[in-house]
């Protein structure tokens, strides 16, 4: 009983310090969409689909349940392949693209674009904000494990 406490506690702590770094993770997810034309939105989200910040017109909480649906697959997929880690996941649809990207091992970039994208610079843009995000979520972690006066 006493471990499933100190685990919601943690879990508890670490929410609040993920919830406290949204303005850097939003402006990061801005300053994407600034960089690469046709860029719908973006959305930033834990690897079990809880949203930390986004900027996009769909529904967000939606959106990050199926990214993180999805990455169990592609990670599935690349593991059994002989692949490695996962890092990116591409969809084509009729009108454009999601695309995912690792953030880190603990979340997930997910970026929504429009089908005349350059998917080149898509994926260059969206790698470097992909690990700006992963330092971001692992300074807000790193004070969740500090201990609390």
């Amino acid at each position: 009983m006493r471990g499933v406490m100190r685990r919601g506690l943690r879990q508890r702590t670490e929410r609040k310090w993920l919830l406290a770094a949204e303005p850097d993770v939003l402006e990061e997810l801005r300053r994407l969409r600034a960089r690469v034309t046709h860029v719908t939105g973006a959305l930033a989200a834990t690897s079990d689909g809880v949203v930390l910040a986004h900027d996009t017109a769909v529904e967000a909480e939606g959106v990050a349940a199926l990214t993180a649906a999805a990455l169990g697959v592609a990670q599935s997929l690349a593991g059994a392949t002989g692949r490695g880690a996962f890092r990116e996941l591409l969809v084509r649809g009729e009108n454009g693209y999601v695309a995912t990207y690792a953030a880190g091992s603990t979340a997930v970039l997910t970026v929504l674009a429009g089908d005349r994208t350059n998917v080149g610079r898509l994926h260059m843009e969206a790698r470097r904000s992909g690990a700006r995000l992963a330092d971001l979520v692992g300074v807000a972690l790193s004070r969740a494990e500090q201990p609390q006066p």
